[in-house]
């Protein structure tokens, strides 16, 4: 076959079918004589059909992942080859390119080996597969993806078929008619089986995946009992304790599970412990839900009773839900650990989705850290109060007993809150509130011995950072229940000391909880799982109270009464309406929990005259006042703001002659040259000749050393 050296040589292709494969293409040999590969050139927007169409393939059927990606800015280039690119993915086969079936190994305080070699043991492992194949999107001509195939075959780096019906290296008798199990199965059968669903039930949903590939027979039926039993063995009897040292026993897990850990610090004299967990699925929810959105943190949970506290970065799905996207396990929370840690889990996201970016980033600790947020996501930072909220109000709950006097303290408590617009004195606050519950000793000796050291602190934070909504609090404390119904249950608390069991814990059984409510609200499967997951957070349980349930104290606006949806003869009482720090007197707001009727009451609050407004509203509103505010004229103030406001107005125009062009090339047309490497540059505007100043100096030994070094560059340049 005649190898084609230029792009322009090679035909467009665009085959007729829905889902197509490289059976449907005619390859090209591109590029030299020494290196060359396969190539075909469809149209850009096919691309994920083609991608689809490979994945579908009888003889090894599989999916591909995008294993490393780059992104280019059209108008970098003054002069460029024909294959550059806008756009390049590297796709993998995703039996490879791992292979954790290969060796076995002494391990760390084992007397034995251990027998990795066993395929079956390991029924979602990697197999070592070398088939991948790259799509760049040209930069000359954007329409079009040159698809540059490397391997084609679905082997091993012995040349041998890896996976799917032609795999004789399969373990087990009848082993290569085995039906083919996606990922998408396999995590749904892993998941259903980690949450404590029956086998009856999973065996049921599992049959109903594979049928989707190869039908429905006898066969079928009884091998994926054998599935599905097996692999609920091979669950129940995995077990976090890899090594008797935890230390050990967490380096094991690093080493097994490298896709999952995007950075991994041990304890030494200098560095402190950290591990940073996120797993393939995890990194493809926060591109998804994190881009051009928000990241929220749960920074501190489990520090007083795990070995190390455990971060976790949250995005808001479709559902404005809570969704763990990252795990960090450490205890430093120092600003170059932070920055460490963030800056990976950045290059990590950027590596798959080069333009990935956040607009917001939400914490909930007013002693974090700030500016490693701003320089390494450059993006604003919000704080949400559902932290300082809920601490305050379980321990008014747990340590006061009269409820007239729990909602006095919150009420006042909250004020002390608001006082940040209104420039009261905090000390004089604090004050009054000591003596006038002079008797509630319990929760006195808590307030001043945890809040009124560092209240000030938390004051300035909520004064200085915007405030988050409600409904993130509300999703955010939703997630902080779900892990501590998890993690704190009374059977594991021998373990809570050990880091091993966290990573176990938060890999098998919170992982799949979280995949399952996901599959099941996008594929509208699972009708419990989806409606338990739809109402997880308070937010959307308000939703589901009718206004006419609540009424108001329109004379005092001290209360609010809200009829209860599940018994009609209930009534809830919410004082201090409006307010974030409003009081319910229901079983589920008593636990401390921000509940669905002060979300309800405080929704209806905002279109009342004579309610207080949230104070997320009130800091909304304050930093509009702000820009507002006209700088002092011929000063500098007033530069920086006409600078900014000719920025904003600079990114409008653009958004809208981006979003009115019919033709995208006449507006990169008009954008500005920008330098971006020396290849990159024409000889224009540079100088002919070196001007220099004449020598000083009339040494004749100086300059017979400038003659003797001009000769050698004469003599060079002829080497």
């Amino acid at each position: 076959m005649a190898i084609v050296e230029s792009i322009n040589d090679l035909p467009v292709q665009d085959p007729p079918e829905e889902d197509f494969s490289s059976a449907d293409l005619t390859w090209t040999k591109f590029g030299t004589t020494e290196n060359h590969d396969d190539a075909a050139l469809i149209p850009y927007d096919r691309v994920d059909d083609f991608i689809i169409g490979e994945g579908s393939n009888l003889e090894c059927p599989t999916r591909f992942h995008i294993e490393r990606g780059r992104r280019r800015k059209m108008g970098i280039f003054t002069e460029y080859k024909d294959d550059e690119y806008l756009e390049y993915k590297l796709y993998w086969c995703s039996f490879g390119p791992e292979n954790y079936g290969e060796g076995g190994g002494i391990l760390p305080s084992r007397k034995y080996r251990l027998n990795t070699r066993n395929r079956a043991a390991r029924p979602q492992s990697m197999r070592g597969c070398t088939c991948n194949f790259v799509v760049k999107r040209l930069y000359a001509r954007p329409s079009l993806a040159l698809i540059i195939y490397h391997e084609r075959r679905h082997v091993n780096k012995s040349g041998f078929v890896c996976h799917g019906p032609l795999d004789r290296d399969a373990i087990g008798p009848g082993a290569n008619k085995i039906p083919y199990i996606c990922n998408e199965i396999q995590q749904q059968t892993m998941s259903m089986i980690y949450l404590g669903i029956p086998e009856e039930n999973v065996l049921e949903k599992h049959i109903e995946g594979i049928q989707r590939y190869c039908g429905s027979n006898a066969k079928v039926n009884s091998l994926a009992s054998q599935y599905v039993h097996k692999l609920g063995m091979i669950i129940k009897r995995s077990t976090h304790e890899l090594d008797l040292d935890d230390q050990a026993s967490i380096r094991m897990w690093v080493e097994r599970n490298k896709k999952s850990i995007f950075i991994y610090q041990d304890t030494s004299e200098k560095d402190p412990f950290l591990l940073g967990i996120q797993t393939e699925w995890q990194l493809q929810q926060m591109i998804r839900f994190g881009h051009r959105s928000l990241i929220a943190a749960d920074s501190t949970f489990g520090i007083k009773r795990l070995k190390y506290p455990l971060c976790t970065l949250l995005v808001f799905d479709s559902r404005q839900h809570a969704l763990p996207v990252a795990w960090v396990i450490t205890r430093s929370f120092a600003k170059p650990d932070v920055s460490k840690w963030m800056k990976a889990l950045l290059d990590r996201a950027r590596s798959v989705e080069p333009g990935w970016k956040i607009n917001g980033f939400l914490i909930d600790d007013a002693a974090a850290e700030i500016d490693p947020i701003r320089d390494i996501f450059c993006c604003p930072v919000l704080f949400s109060l559902w932290r300082v909220r809920r601490s305050w109000l379980r321990n008014i709950v747990k340590k006061c007993n009269n409820i007239e006097v729990q909602r006095e303290i919150f009420k006042r408590l909250g004020n002390i809150a608001y006082s940040i617009w209104d420039g009261s004195d905090t000390l004089v606050a604090l004050e009054e509130l000591t003596q006038d519950f002079v008797d509630q000793t319990a929760f006195m000796e808590y307030f001043k011995q945890s809040w009124v050291p560092k209240i000030e602190m938390w004051l300035s934070t909520m004064r200085s950072l915007p405030l988050a909504s409600q409904e993130a609090s509300g999703a955010i404390e939703a997630y902080h229940i779900k892990m501590k119904v998890k993690l704190f249950d009374d059977s594991h608390l021998g373990a809570l000391q050990r880091v091993d069991w966290l990573v176990h814990k938060l890999t098998t059984e919170l992982h799949s909880s979280y995949w399952l409510d996901r599959y099941a609200d996008e594929c509208d499967a699972f009708q419990n799982v989806k409606e338990e997951y739809i109402a997880s957070t308070s937010w959307h349980r308000a939703l589901q109270i009718p206004d006419s349930a609540v009424s108001l104290d329109d004379k005092d606006h001290l209360f609010a009464k809200v009829l209860s949806q599940k018994d009609s003869g209930t009534m809830h009482l919410v004082w201090n309406p409006g307010s974030e720090f409003s009081f319910c007197d229901c079983a589920w707001s008593m636990q401390g929990n921000l509940c669905k009727h002060v979300i309800k009451v405080n929704m209806i609050c905002e279109s009342r005259q004579g309610y207080k407004p949230s104070m997320s509203s009130q800091s909304f509103k304050d930093v509009l006042m702000n820009l507002l505010k006209k700088p002092m004229d011929d000063s500098i103030a007033l530069d920086h703001s006409m600078a900014w406001t000719m920025q904003m107005l600079d990114q409008i125009r653009n958004l809208v002659e981006v979003s009115s062009a019919n033709d995208i090339r006449m507006v990169v047309n008009n954008l500005p040259l920008q330098w971006v490497s020396k290849k990159g540059r024409t000889s224009f505007g540079k100088p002919l000749t070196n001007l220099t100043l004449p020598s000083a100096s009339n040494d004749p030994r100086s300059t017979a050393a400038r003659k003797k070094n001009r000769k050698r560059k004469r003599l060079s340049r002829l080497r």
